[in-house]
């Protein structure tokens, strides 16, 4: 359901924090972030702006109000073909092997063990798991994405269901691992989506995620770089375009949140990635990012109590 201006949204006021249960008091409002790509120089663009708020208590970033779309598949019910070229279909040697090699180092692999992923996209993490010995299912909540796993990377269509995680159902402890790659900062519950896979998790099961960290490096750059010439806009988040991120973690966020959905932290790593920023820059910044963990993405292991 869109408009000539795009997605049609409600808007949900935030009163606690989705992760660790802070109220509003511990909230501290970052700046304004708008609908779409913001540049140096967001204030001279035309756009619509929702306010970006950070727990002190547990870092969690998150807009308040939340943008909700009345339709999910405006956002996510497009072809992957839009995004990708064909090159994007193939499943190399290696992919998904540096999470298998932090599974085996946390927990005796056993052939036959049971994995699930989450937001499964075209398939591949799957394609992965079954090579290594996993007996593996998925579910997608993009109908075009879960149509290119089954004709182009030949899934199972019984492995592979259409939902999304609010209304798909497994057994209680059916899993002994279950990935969310680059899921849980598109989802406007994910305590209630940490919950539900500790659930479908065998006790001491892992759940292997990974999210856009709270404490980027680059973000808080840029973010000194708008403030510094009277600016209250933050690069934090994109709720209103692509890619959609509603949220971004710190590791404390899964620590708090662990209290309530009864898992711990067995591991977490911060992943460097791209900088962004001019080439000169890009050795110093990526050799800060290192030192201080202030890298784009977080990994983090979790293992259910």
């Amino acid at each position: 359901m869109t408009s000539e201006l795009g997605p049609r949204y409600s808007f949900k006021s935030i009163k606690t924090c989705n992760m660790c249960g802070s109220g509003p008091e511990q909230h501290d409002l970052m700046g304004q972030r708008l609908n779409g790509s913001q540049g140096s120089r967001p204030w001279k663009k035309k756009g619509v702006t929702t306010s970006v708020q950070k727990c002190k208590r547990c870092k969690l970033i998150f807009s308040d109000p939340m943008p909700i779309p009345l339709d999910l598949q405006d956002h996510y019910g497009v072809p992957p073909e839009n995004y990708w070229v064909d090159g994007y279909f193939k499943v190399e040697e290696n992919y998904f092997g540096h999470n298998l090699n932090r599974f085996r180092s946390l927990m005796e692999f056993k052939p036959g063990m049971t994995a699930l992923d989450v937001g499964a996209g075209i398939g591949k993490a799957m394609i992965a798991l079954n090579k290594a010995g996993f007996d593996t299912y998925g579910f997608e909540p993009s109908e075009p994405f879960r149509s290119r796993a089954i004709e182009r990377m030949g899934i199972d269509p019984d492995r592979i269901q259409l939902g999304d995680i609010e209304s798909i159902e497994y057994p209680e402890g059916k899993f002994d691992l279950i990935s969310f790659g680059a899921v849980l900062e598109h989802l406007y519950d994910p305590s209630f989506c940490l919950g539900k896979a500790m659930r479908w998790l065998k006790p001491g099961g892992l759940v292997q995620i990974e999210v856009p960290s709270s404490q980027w490096l680059i973000h808080r750059l840029i973010n000194a770089s708008y403030a510094i010439r009277g600016s209250n806009y933050v690069a934090n988040l994109s709720p209103m375009h692509p890619p959609y991120h509603l949220h971004e973690f710190g590791v404390k966020s899964f620590e708090e949140n662990g209290k309530v959905n009864g898992y711990g932290i067995a591991f977490h790593e911060f992943y460097i990635c791209q900088t962004f920023m001019p080439s000169i820059l890009d050795g110093p910044l990526k050799w800060i990012m290192r030192r201080s963990g202030t890298g784009m993405q977080l990994s983090i292991w979790l293992r259910k109590s």
